[in-house]
């Protein structure tokens, strides 16, 4: 039988098929690196999880799976989904840009299959993109580092502690064996704690470019929570009015206000 993983939108994330027996798939264990004591320059929290305990205690309904609050953190004044860019010859592509070129419109809950004109598992299309105007699908996962670089000068504004940071990393990636770490739960997902500066929070790509960001985020001081997912192309960003309000001015994000109850894609 297939092992699954469900993402945050119910997609389906299966190993690595290494052949068949009999007609019949064979997934093998994959071989995953012992884990880490720093990923990147983050350091791996294996005896006090007590930094995240405040995202573990949600009620009924107030952060639920699938929800922008569930992949952020509930409680704060406002929210804000960060789009994660389409490209053209490895080169970003707003989705205003992509919807245009469709003859539709982005809003803050827009689909990208739907914006596009494709099914939901559009990844199992052969045939995709728009001459000169696309030509590969927004990245799926937590934050690509890019759009991470252009966070992190925002977000450092809205905290008093950019030098004392948390992270949370799904430990089903694949590359390390996280199995033995201390994790958290939020909706969904088991998370391993990292800690380090907001800086910081792009230094697993500059060790392995493969190296997935952490997908979640948060400062000392909870003045914001950063989340993302193995299932999504946008990050969700909650915080206070100011803060929301100057990811959507940045230039180089595309960015929409949501609203914690709201689904996420």
């Amino acid at each position: 039988m297939d092992s699954v993983v469900t993402g945050a939108t119910g997609q389906a994330h299966r190993k690595i098929r290494q052949g068949t027996l009999g007609g019949v798939n064979v997934y093998g264990l994959v071989h995953r690196e012992p884990a880490p004591e720093r990923y990147g320059r983050l350091r791996v929290q294996s005896a006090d999880l007590s930094p995240a305990h405040w995202l573990t205690q949600r009620a009924p309904g107030h952060g639920d799976f699938g929800t922008v609050a569930g992949v952020a953190a509930p409680g704060y004044a406002a929210y804000a989904r960060v789009l994660h860019p389409a490209s053209l010859r490895e080169q970003p592509v707003r989705w205003s840009t992509v919807a245009s070129a469709h003859g539709r419109r982005v809003t803050p809950g827009t689909d990208w299959h739907e914006l596009i004109g494709m099914e939901r598992d559009y990844h199992n299309a052969s045939d995709y993109g728009l001459p000169g105007v696309w030509d590969e699908h927004p990245e799926e996962g937590p934050t690509p580092p890019a759009v991470a670089q252009a966070l992190i000068p925002v977000l450092a504004r809205h905290t008093q502690t950019p030098e004392h940071c948390w992270y949370g990393l799904w430990h089903g990636y694949g590359r390390y064996d996280f199995n033995r770490t201390p994790s958290f739960e939020t909706p969904g997902r088991d998370e391993v704690l990292l800690a380090g500066t907001l800086a910081e929070a792009v230094s697993p790509v500059s060790m392995d470019e493969f190296a997935e960001l952490p997908d979640l985020w948060w400062p000392q001081d909870r003045a914001w929570c950063l989340g993302g997912d193995v299932d999504l192309v946008s990050t969700y960003v909650g915080g206070s009015d100011a803060l929301i309000a100057e990811l959507l001015a940045a230039p180089e994000l595309e960015s929409h206000r949501v609203d914690p109850r709201d689904g996420v894609g």
